[in-house]
């Protein structure tokens, strides 16, 4: 019987498709009302040091009605020559493992799934296998021979999957370059602005000060003007008789 019952399974997985839908990196060509327990989807590789770049790799993963505690189950639906991706597109790697430690892998209880993965997470950690393959327990023998001797074979190999998945990318979609936004566009300067004019350039500040002190200097004058005269006039009078 499933711990969640179906209903949280799907409503967590409704979140978990509505945040990645604003990835980069993933594309989902339906709409959200498909079956949120199996997702078909394209992962893009965006990484110029990887043999696999450019690719546009359809893909798809399911999910159980116990899910987060039981992992999901994904797999390419492109054929990749690649150390750990079996013929049919199933992936050999930790975290898609059930929780806990198994001791004929070698695996820590870190490494498997646990209710605290999640959908980003299992794909981040696919993109990450595609460039860094594990060859020591490879689950495509000749594919981790070649990938450990004969590198310039495999990158050839690589290469030519990626021409053949970009067949799959849907008219008018355009494959992201970067996993950077654009950087914004520089505004033009305003030259016409910066241009000398023979206005007065008014600050917008108020006149009233200006008036007060030509006032108050023309009060002072007049003051002034006063006194001198009425120094004038007792310098007259000690002159009469």
């Amino acid at each position: 019987m499933s711990r969640t019952g179906g209903a949280g399974a799907k409503q967590r997985l409704m979140s978990e498709m509505r945040n990645l839908r604003n990835e980069k990196w993933i594309h989902f060509e339906d709409d959200e009302s498909g079956n949120l327990l199996k997702w078909r989807f394209a992962l893009m590789v965006i990484n110029s040091d990887s043999a696999f770049n450019g690719g546009y790799f359809k893909a798809e993963m399911v999910f159980t009605d116990d899910y987060p505690f039981s992992p999901p189950k994904f797999r390419f639906l492109i054929p990749i020559t690649h150390p750990n991706i079996y013929p049919d597109g199933q992936l050999c790697i930790s975290i898609l493992h059930k929780p806990g430690e198994d001791l004929m892998s070698g695996e820590a209880a870190s490494e498997r799934w646990s209710p605290l993965q999640g959908a980003e997470s299992v794909l981040r950690s696919v993109l990450l296998l595609l460039d860094d393959p594990e060859i020591s327990s490879p689950a495509n023998v000749d594919a981790g021979v070649m990938y450990r001797d004969r590198r310039s074979d495999y990158n050839d190999r690589a290469r030519a999957t990626v021409e053949k998945s970009k067949k799959d990318i849907p008219e008018g979609f355009e494959m992201p370059r970067s996993f950077e936004p654009a950087p914004p566009i520089k505004a033009e300067n305003d030259d016409d602005f910066w241009a000398e004019s023979d206005e007065e350039l008014d600050f917008g500040g108020s006149d009233t000060g200006d008036e007060d002190e030509d006032q108050d200097m023309r009060d002072f004058e007049d003051e002034g003007d006063e006194e001198e005269h009425d120094g004038s006039e007792e310098e007259d009078g000690e002159d009469d008789p």
